[in-house]
């Protein structure tokens, strides 16, 4: 099976991965959509390819993951637009999927298998997604995010 594939549409989570989708296209846009996004709401901040966490996150940890995320995004995506941030709904988000800006592919999804987002932030419970292979640069940002909280 194809890291990208539904593994089970009935799952919530699986459900919002796959489903439709809007991009921020304009860095503007994604620095006014992460002032919508309610960090007080319950997020799961899953970073694809490690273990799915089992609690949400409270809402100084989604505030310090919004800030250092964006700022890798905009370090690392070197392009005049964004394109790389997706939501259910782009004024009160319930879901959010970020394709890291080094293993980027095809992530409109126009490819025959996709590449995975690097990290989702979602009010459901994620289930587990298994990419062909995580970065090492990626393993090390979230484990230097997750040490900085201690």
């Amino acid at each position: 099976m194809a890291a990208t594939a539904p593994q089970a549409l009935d799952d919530p989570f699986q459900h919002a991965l796959y489903g439709l989708l809007y991009g921020i296209m304009g860095w503007d846009q994604l620095t006014q959509f992460w002032e919508k996004v309610d960090a007080g709401a319950g997020w799961y901040l899953y970073a694809v390819g490690t273990e799915p966490p089992a609690h949400p996150a409270d809402a100084e940890l989604v505030k310090k993951f919004i800030r250092d995320l964006d700022s890798l995004l905009l370090q690392e995506h070197q392009e005049d637009y964004c394109g790389i941030v997706y939501a259910d709904n782009l004024d009160k988000p319930s879901f959010i999927k970020i394709y890291d800006p080094n293993h980027l592919g095809s992530s409109c999804g126009s490819s025959k298998n996709p590449p995975l987002p690097g990290w989702v932030m979602s009010l459901v419970p994620p289930s587990a997604l298994n990419p062909i292979a995580v970065p090492q640069s990626r393993k090390r940002w979230w484990q230097e995010f997750l040490d900085s909280l201690k």
